[in-house]
């Protein structure tokens, strides 16, 4: 037994002497012992039951507060880490694990980046659950997505530092983006190049141009986890209802637990990404997965913006690889594609102009993209940019690996695909590819000649015969004359210049000095006065293009 008189006046002496020793500092730091003391209190306290929806909610609404206020306190006087502490890691212990209070975890987490070293506290496990289950299991909360993703803009460079999980976790980050990517959008694009790593870039690259199959993915996750979604779902159709069916499957276990993975490391991409994209046909038109596929262009742009700056030579040869091969592997959803090649287009060009030799690092597969006609019909603006790259950098003067034999090999690929899809027959169906797509390999083939110039006969034959492709019946009816004339219009030059080979090579194929201003303002430089000559030559030849 215990005398109750005795234990209250012991408590109340105490905060007697509490009180009296708090009243003898100065009110900015009374203010400030007082605050502390409160906020502990409440947190003690927020293990209470509430027995209302509305208290649990103010509930956790103190607890974030409370959170935040003593991290702003221990800021300003880290003395207060040591007694925190003790409270924080209590309430982590606590609040670990209950999905309800996913929101409270992050002032916690803010606390522990700022302060765990002053405390010599470990907090990796901290993050590693914060990164690990937050966004895998509370995508679809949306105030916890945007709270989440400021935490990580907040905090960007500190948690590159000194959070290890911190950039392999994009692919749960992703998630986030996925399910929200309307709101979410400009965060994103902030953040994104604080994940890219050199060990993660190209699983990177891969994750986001497989974004829209995560939207997916996390669609019929949902579903079939939440029995009300899943009865909506089933009242849409028997489309969406296979792809359902198909997630279920044990077959295809695989393929959604790679899209759905928590985090980086277990492989670049997916051997089978053509059977998921088969599998997910019937989403193409979801709402949440049309809308995740328009933020893909801005999200290549800065990745590629970033990581160019950085990028390797080892690593610019990957990122090529990855667009030759994901450009003909994108996820069939309305411009999704032709969105997506034109981003691919503009940072090919800049990738082979960052390093040139990339064409013949990647020789044998840019050739295999080249030489398949094929692929102008399914990626046409991808494909003449493929096409202008070779023209514009496989020459000796950017790498000394480019042998007569090799660009002999680019010139056959690509005088074959010429003739293949401007032959003049009968039972031939009009042109579906534009113009420019017929004057870039023309270019190229003139382009290529000049280097290698025993080619010279067999372009210009190639180039005499396009004034009767040009003005054929067939192609009359779906070019405008504008187009007819512009095509007739570049074979006539090229052939002018190519009877002059040194003339034509040093117009079809100048120096890298050539981008220099000088280069065009003084007139004592060689190009203005190479211009002018190549100006009188294309006049006094005008009437001499074979008919």
């Amino acid at each position: 037994t215990y005398d109750r008189s005795e234990v209250d006046s012991s408590v109340m002496s105490m905060v007697s002497a509490t009180s009296s020793s708090s009243r003898l500092l100065p009110p900015k730091e009374r203010l400030r012992e007082k605050a502390f003391e409160y906020c502990q209190r409440l947190i003690e306290q927020s293990d209470r039951k509430a027995l209302k929806k509305t208290d649990t909610e103010l509930q956790k609404a103190c607890i974030v507060e409370s959170v935040s206020v003593m991290d702003i306190i221990c800021g300003e006087d880290p003395s207060y880490v040591y007694r925190a502490f003790p409270c924080i890691k209590a309430l982590y212990g606590r609040l670990n694990g209950d999905l309800a209070y996913a929101r409270a975890l992050l002032p916690i987490a803010q606390f522990y980046l700022n302060h765990s070293e002053i405390a010599a506290v470990d907090s990796e496990a901290v993050f590693c659950q914060l990164f690990s289950h937050c966004p895998a299991e509370q995508f679809n909360e949306p105030l916890l997505a945007f709270e989440f993703v400021q935490f990580c803009l907040l905090n960007a460079s500190v948690l590159q530092d000194r959070v290890t999980n911190y950039r392999q976790s994009f692919p749960n980050l992703l998630k986030f983006l996925a399910w929200n990517s309307s709101g979410l959008i400009a965060e994103f694009v902030e953040l994104l190049p604080s994940l890219i790593a050199p060990d993660t870039a190209i699983e990177l690259l891969h994750t986001i141009l497989d974004l829209p199959c995560l939207a997916a993915a996390l669609d019929l996750q949902s579903a079939c986890y939440q029995a009300s979604d899943r009865t909506a779902w089933d009242q849409q159709g028997a489309k969406v209802a296979a792809c359902l069916d198909a997630f279920r499957q044990p077959s295809y276990r695989g393929l959604f637990l790679y899209i759905l993975r928590p985090e980086a490391g277990t492989g670049d991409t997916i051997d089978r990404l053509k059977m998921l994209h088969e599998i997910l046909a019937d989403m193409a038109e979801s709402p949440r997965v049309v809308r995740c596929a328009q933020v893909v262009p801005v999200l290549l742009h800065v990745y590629f913006n970033t990581v160019t700056q950085k990028a390797d030579e080892k690593m610019m040869n990957q990122l090529l690889l990855v667009l030759l091969e994901r450009s003909s592997q994108l996820y069939n959803i309305k411009t999704f594609n032709v969105e997506v090649q034109k981003v691919f287009s503009t940072h090919l060009q800049a990738l082979c102009k960052l390093h040139p030799p990339l064409i013949v690092d990647q020789s044998r597969e840019i050739l295999e993209l080249a030489s398949s006609p094929a692929n102008i019909y399914s990626k046409e603006d991808f494909y003449t940019h493929v096409v202008w790259v070779i023209g514009e950098y496989l020459s000796v003067s950017y790498d000394p690996r480019c042998t007569v034999e090799r660009i002999t090999s680019f010139f056959e690929s690509l005088e074959a695909v010429l003739f293949e899809i401007t032959q003049v027959r009968q039972s031939a169906s009009p042109p579906s590819f534009s113009p420019r797509l017929i004057t870039v390999l023309m270019t190229t083939l003139a382009k290529l000649a000049t280097r290698s110039q025993d080619l010279i006969p067999r372009v210009s034959l190639c180039l005499s015969k396009m004034r009767t492709f040009a003005c054929s019946a067939i192609v009359m009816t779906c070019y405008s004359e504008e187009d007819t004339e512009e095509i007739i219009t570049r074979a006539h030059e090229l052939i002018n210049l190519l009877k002059l080979p040194n003339v034509a090579q040093f117009v079809l194929a100048p120096s890298a000095g050539g981008d220099g201003p000088r280069w065009h303002r003084d007139t004592n430089a060689s190009l203005p006065q190479g211009m002018r000559a190549v100006s009188g030559l294309l006049h006094r030849h005008s009437s001499s293009l074979p008919t």
